[in-house]
């Protein structure tokens, strides 16, 4: 259905009535409850709810299928109806973009994937009302075994809910600014200023006035309204700084606000290296709106930190989901978290939800940063950007393998390895750490898909098979299963009806045969985590490309050998360039039987009497072995 104007105010308010409808139609029968034995277990896949399956035509309201901007029409009732497919896939989790009530456009852009939000306590009636979120989420917990329901959610902003009255005539303007002559013209705007750490000032003709005041905007055809619940209308609830300018200018930025000079620009390698610079892009990036006129809310206020937790521990007990993951952690300042998990954490336990699980998105490869959000408290695990770069790098660009020893180091110095309070646990009542937590991924929403730039299925494969058998969580991002390749959003926000749901195809095939290998052999999911090889070499040397760790949980003990290497086969040796061969930890002569099934003929290995192996994985190959 296309966008109509005349019928969309009436839409909009019959969607208004049937939301305040919910709240009187509460399910008698629902309970919340603890669905996880250990989140170890879990393979995660993300949905985007608008772009997965229309399974309602009645909430179609300001649909265009033909503009990738707009709402395409996808809902929970469509997620009801394809649980089946995510059973047959093999995943356990969903994690779902956010259901809150957003505005409903934006500068040509519609709110489809759920980050504008505008009432933190209403549903976005766009995919249902309660009643249907209940309905799904506990279809999915009735599932055997249960599918668990992470919920996107976000604490850093809402959406573009008031501009800064700059010029104080109490309409929002843009204008040009510069000069022709003198310097290149660019575009101001009341909507989305460029960050200013004195706040956003008023100025006119006879200058500067004064912080610039903020007004709310009331479009209800639009729900672009004051936000509820009504003390988010404070305006000392938001910094009011502008937007963040910083990104992919970094030294610069600094350079010009005079926080650094030209001699420490030029002798830093990077402006990490420069703490002043460094202190003020956090300041960008913790206290500026995100671009696009997201309005940042300060987080630092006690206030501010009560009300996220309410309107966010309310979710858990409305709709009983099992986690949430967090978008733009790395936006927020430490202290939030350090009051906002424990809350969490404390208020789900108390419902029943002995295993409520949070992860972050921290856009950033930079890896001590991610970790830095994993202590004190804070988040039990980080979506797992870093490696997301480095997997790039090894199986797309031919890097080698030693990077991704490399990474895992860090990981054990970055990432905190400390229990926290109510916090995940194990099959065995154990508290699970940060670093046996990570979520794992090669797509998301926010990045060009893997095969956008590099359309080799065999490396994707490989890039899978890593995925799904290292440490952590593996998490899949709906469509690549079924071989998406879009580029930058929005194009990587495919229609998932376009597939067919096709279950036949190589790729789908091949992500079932790893689901069902982590289901079959516990130390995939649960393992310790031993490195045997990996290597410099990139070119046509022996172990060129190759990669092998060992997992061991309760005696039982699995080696994975992956070849990253697009060309030719490799093997666990370096006899060609003065090494040996690999060491393992199973005793000599024991047989060892590869149980992922390949087309390749060399499954079996025996270990030599030094406990050492000599392997060969073709080409974007990858073999779990076992003892027999």
């Amino acid at each position: 259905m296309m966008k109509q104007a005349g019928i969309l105010p009436i839409l909009m308010i019959l969607a208004f009535i049937l939301g305040c409808v919910d709240g009187a139609a509460v399910d008698e029968d629902f309970e919340v409850g603890s669905h996880v034995e250990d989140w170890r277990d879990e393979i995660i896949y993300q949905v985007m709810v608008d772009r997965f399956a229309n399974g309602d035509r009645s909430n179609d309201f300001n649909v265009d299928p033909v503009s990738e901007a707009a709402y395409h029409g996808g809902d929970w009732q469509g997620l009801i109806d394809r649980l089946d497919y995510f059973e047959e896939l093999g995943v356990t989790a969903l994690w779902i973009s956010p259901v809150v009530k957003n505005v409903e456009e934006d500068a040509g852009f519609a709110s489809y994937h759920g980050y504008w939000a505008q009432d933190f306590t209403s549903v976005n009636p766009h995919f249902g009302d309660l009643a249907k979120l209940r309905e799904f989420v506990n279809a999915c917990h009735a599932r055997n075994p249960p599918i668990k329901v992470i919920l996107d959610v976000v604490v850093n902003h809402i959406g573009q809910l008031f501009y800064y009255d700059i010029n104080r005539n109490g309409q929002p303007d843009e204008w040009l600014t510069g000069s022709a002559t003198s310097s290149p013209l660019s575009r101001a705007t009341e909507w989305d200023p460029d960050f200013d750490s004195r706040g956003v000032q008023a100025f006119t003709s006879m200058g500067e006035s004064g912080s610039a005041p903020i007004r709310w905007v009331y479009m209800p055809e639009i729900s672009r309204t004051p936000p509820m619940p009504e003390e988010f209308q404070n305006p000392d609830w938001y910094n009011r700084m502008g937007r963040v300018t910083v990104w992919g200018r970094e030294k610069d930025a600094c350079l010009t606000e005079g926080v650094i000079t030209r001699e420490e620009a030029d002798n830093a390698g990077s402006w990490r290296d420069l703490p002043a610079c460094e202190a003020y892009v956090t300041l960008q990036e913790t206290r500026g709106d995100f671009p696009g006129g997201l309005k940042d809310l300060d987080t630092t206020l006690p206030e501010v930190r009560q009300a996220l937790f309410k309107v966010f521990a309310d979710w858990i007990e409305k709709a009983d989901f099992d986690g949430f993951r967090i978008d733009t952690v790395k936006h927020v300042e430490h202290e939030f978290f350090q009051y906002f998990c424990p809350q969490i954490r404390q208020f789900a336990h108390s419902l029943g939800k002995e295993n409520f699980f949070m992860f972050g998105e921290v856009f950033d490869g930079y890896d001590p940063l991610l970790g830095s959000y994993t202590h004190d408290d804070e988040l039990d695990s980080l979506f797992y950007f870093s490696q997301k770069f480095a997997i790039d790098g090894v199986f797309k660009y031919n890097g080698p393998t030693s990077g991704l020893e490399d990474l895992y180091q860090q990981r054990l110095a970055n990432y905190s390895r400390t229990s926290k309070p109510n916090g995940p646990v194990g099959a065995d009542g154990a508290s699970l750490v940060p670093t046996q937590l990570l979520v794992n991924f090669l797509d998301n929403h926010d990045l060009p898909r893997f095969l956008y730039d590099f359309e080799d299925i065999d490396a994707l494969h490989a890039a899978l098979f890593y995925q799904f058998t290292i440490d952590g969580l593996p998490c899949l991002y709906y469509g690549t299963e079924q071989e998406f390749d879009g580029g930058n959003d929005p194009a990587n926000r495919e229609d998932m009806w376009k597939s067919g749901y096709a279950t036949d195809g190589p790729t789908f095939r091949h992500v079932q045969k790893l689901t069902a290998l982590r289901r079959d052999y516990a130390p995939l999911r649960r393992g310790d985590f031993t490195i045997r090889w990996s290597t410099d070499h990139v070119a046509d040397e022996q172990d060129a490309g190759i990669y092998a760790f060992e997992r061991e949980y309760k005696g039982e003990r699995i080696l994975v050998v992956i070849n990253a290497h697009g060309s030719h086969a490799a093997r666990t040796s370096a006899t060609d360039t003065g090494g040996g061969e690999m060491t393992v930890g199973f005793p000599a002569g024991t047989r060892l039987v590869n149980v992922f099934e390949d087309a390749d003929p060399n499954d079996e290995a025996v270990v030599s009497g030094n406990q050492t192996v000599n392997i060969v994985v073709p080409a974007r190959g990858g073999k779990v072995f076992v003892a027999r």
